[in-house]
């Protein structure tokens, strides 16, 4: 069963609600972090290079995807009035899930999933959260290419509207 446009909004509101908690843990007032969410930056960078990633158990990964999908989705929203949106994915283990949806620079409307870039971040270690943020924006279009003439490589997730 295909959740309502309730449960996308009860998700993107959790979202947003551990965002903040995450910039509370880290000594930002919610205050500062919903006025600009780039505050928090060197805060959770630097919690995220001194975690001890190797001692980690399952829960911990677990917490910290959250976490940083949390923040990335966030800062998408509030940045560049990206959305959350439910998106069929008859492979997955629930038939959908939640991506991220923004229009790019081109114009055109470009979704991603925070999990898989948040993932794809954790494959390239050191966690760098300036490298995870402009790797969302790159893939929504919301960043502009060194060399014009040759476009980004989309990540995995990346989908335009023409393409969906």
């Amino acid at each position: 069963m295909r959740p309502r446009e309730a449960d996308t909004r009860k998700w993107a509101e959790d979202r947003h609600r551990n965002a903040i908690e995450v910039a509370g843990m880290l000594g930002i007032p919610p205050e500062v972090y919903t006025r600009d969410p780039m505050t928090v930056i060197p805060a959770l960078d630097d919690y995220a290079s001194r975690a001890p990633l190797n001692e980690f158990e399952e829960s911990d990964w677990i917490t910290l995807h959250l976490d940083l999908v949390s923040f990335l989705a966030d800062f998408l929203t509030q940045k560049y009035d990206a959305r959350w949106i439910l998106e069929d994915d008859p492979e997955g283990p629930v038939g959908h899930r939640y991506v991220i949806e923004a229009t790019g620079f081109d114009g055109q409307t470009h979704r991603i999933d925070p999990v898989d870039i948040v993932r794809m971040e954790f494959s390239s270690p050191p966690i760098e959260i300036a490298r995870l943020l402009a790797t969302a924006e790159l893939n929504l279009g919301l960043a502009s290419h060194i060399n014009s003439d040759r476009p980004a490589a989309p990540c995995p997730a990346e989908k335009t509207e023409t393409s969906t």
